[in-house]
């Protein structure tokens, strides 16, 4: 089980195979399986793997709260296809919980600073563990942003909306759909934190281009 090399290209295809109709990893909700398949990754995936390059931009904007994710991180060769061996080189979490030694020796008869030592561990392990930020609610949202007609410049019309630049705003993969005539209609998504951007904001900000936009509708919208 497992992805291949996810530091080449042929495991980089076989993760953006995997995920093509998956959000996640594992489940429907982020989790220590996409913090593990993440931190296995040496650079974002390339264009072309759009659906890879779409998880790991919505993983990426998780990465202050990673370590408060639901679940246990696995080995990496526990994610994946059933029929592909794991061969990624894994690199030492230097932030992982394995690392603090909660037991100590397991002599019967410790000495004084043994127990000591071991008492200093579980206080610094209980002060990491108390210091975890709360999860941020995030959605997800696809938008469809429709131009004038079919003379319109969509390869601007898109520029012109990645240049929405706000706190807790991350835009991702993108794509043209033929609405009929010859138009066709921008359909784009985005991850934003729901105490930060709101719908609204990004309608009145995207249809203020009101040389190239012709209206925006909520396609899917996804609480994370």
């Amino acid at each position: 089980m497992g992805f291949g090399d996810l530091k080449s290209p042929t495991g980089l295809k076989v993760l953006n195979d995997f995920l093509a109709d998956k959000s996640y990893i594992e489940g429907y909700v982020p989790s220590q399986a996409d913090v593990a398949v993440f931190d296995a990754l040496s650079s974002p995936p390339s264009a072309e793997l759009f659906h890879a390059l779409r998880w790991y931009n919505h993983m990426k904007s998780y990465q202050k709260e990673k370590a408060s994710l639901p679940g246990v991180k696995k080995p990496l060769g526990k994610y994946g296809p059933a029929d592909v061996a794991d061969s990624t080189a894994e690199s030492k979490d230097e932030d992982d919980d394995d690392d603090i030694d909660l037991f100590g020796s397991d002599d019967e008869e410790e000495s004084a600073a043994a127990k000591k030592l071991k008492e200093e561990r579980v206080a610094q392990y209980e002060a990491k563990k108390s210091k975890k930020p709360a999860l941020i609610a995030k959605s997800s949202i696809l938008l469809d942003v429709k131009p004038w007609d079919d003379e319109t410049d969509m390869a601007k019309l898109e520029a012109c909306v990645r240049t929405i630049q706000m706190d807790g705003l991350l835009w991702g993969s993108s794509k043209l759909v033929p609405v009929g005539y010859g138009i066709k209609k921008l359909q784009i998504q985005c991850v934003v934190e729901d105490d930060k951007v709101g719908v609204d904001q990004l309608e009145e900000l995207i249809t203020a281009f009101e040389d190239l936009v012709q209206s925006m509708d909520v396609a899917a919208f996804n609480k994370i």
